[in-house]
């Protein structure tokens, strides 16, 4: 009976350091992403294959290290990959990958759109119950390739938004990602081929110096807007710093008009602009109206309606 408590005793003992190093594990990682695949045009009576897909791209998120970094549980960056598999033979798989990511917003329950993207360009190849693996240095496998980069560009996108011009060393490993993938024969990589909205050109905006202006209005417009926005004597000012953030995105425009990077901007936050000059201590809104509609013109006539009664 002795030797039992003792073997219980030191099982527990295990047990709970597996569990402590798990907690670690878990703390350590970077991402808290929702993931679905959906199949609803696809004939066939076993789609299994689909849910194990789904399984192993939530793992290969969510518990993998990202960064150098040491992110709290509550730290970890909230986003969603909703996949939608158009095509299925055999190993085959083509579809559309939507991306979103929402950042938590200081003393509040509320999260702010960041990132809004529906990538075309999504083919890969999948056995079932194959490992997903990734390597920095090689492009192993489409799937993978495609999810890492959109992680670090994610990651740089969240980091912009605490920082000023915080995201570029995640850039960089997006950059890498898309330069290992260039050959491997799947599209949405190249320059030269798909337009100019796919994954060659979103980080060739995101490094390019003539978009800093949007990555800056990131920053002003979430850490010295939203970020105060919890408390009522800041609010005023909160919504002038991001009256500036906005107002300084007209210059951007100019040098490059109906880029990429600003259509993902106002995709993002068009909606959200209009909610919080539609509301509270009335201001001038008169030349931020007049620059919203200049550049985001599918959504003049909300603009114009900002701050009415």
């Amino acid at each position: 009976m002795k030797s039992h408590k003792k073997y219980f005793s030191i099982s527990a003992t295990i047990f709970c350091s597996a569990l402590f190093l798990i907690g670690l594990t878990v703390r350590a990682q970077e991402l808290n992403a929702e993931v679905q695949v959906l199949s609803p045009n696809i004939q066939s009576t076993n789609k299994q294959v689909f849910t194990t897909l789904e399984t192993a791209i939530i793992n290969f998120l969510n518990t993998r290290k990202w960064t150098g970094e040491t992110y709290q549980p509550e730290e970890r960056i909230k986003c969603s990959f909703i996949i939608n598999i158009t095509e299925w033979n055999n190993e085959q798989f083509k579809g559309t990958l939507q991306i979103q990511y929402s950042r938590p917003i200081f003393k509040s329950g509320y999260n702010s759109p960041v990132l809004v993207h529906m990538d075309n360009d999504f083919q890969f190849e999948y056995l079932e119950f194959d490992r997903l693996d990734f390597s920095e240095n090689t492009s192993l496998s489409n799937l993978t390739s495609v999810l890492a980069y959109y992680v670090y560009v994610i990651i740089g996108m969240d980091h912009d938004t605490y920082a000023k011009k915080g995201g570029d060393p995640f850039y960089d490993q997006a950059l890498a990602i898309v330069n290992n993938s260039q050959n491997n024969g799947f599209p949405g990589w190249s320059g030269f081929s798909g337009g100019n909205k796919n994954r060659f050109w979103l980080i060739d905006n995101l490094q390019n110096p003539a978009f800093d202006g949007i990555r800056l209005c990131w920053y002003q417009y979430h850490r010295q807007g939203m970020d105060l926005m919890f408390d009522p004597a800041q609010q005023n000012l909160a919504k002038k710093n991001i009256k500036t953030s906005l107002m300084q995105l007209d210059e951007v425009n100019n040098k490059r008009p109906n880029s990429f990077l600003m259509q993902l901007f106002f995709d993002a936050k068009s909606q959200e602009i209009i909610n919080i000059f539609s509301g509270g201590d009335p201001m001038n809104l008169a030349d931020l109206k007049e620059v919203l509609i200049e550049i985001d013109g599918n959504n003049a006539n909300k603009y114009e309606a900002m701050g009415r009664s």
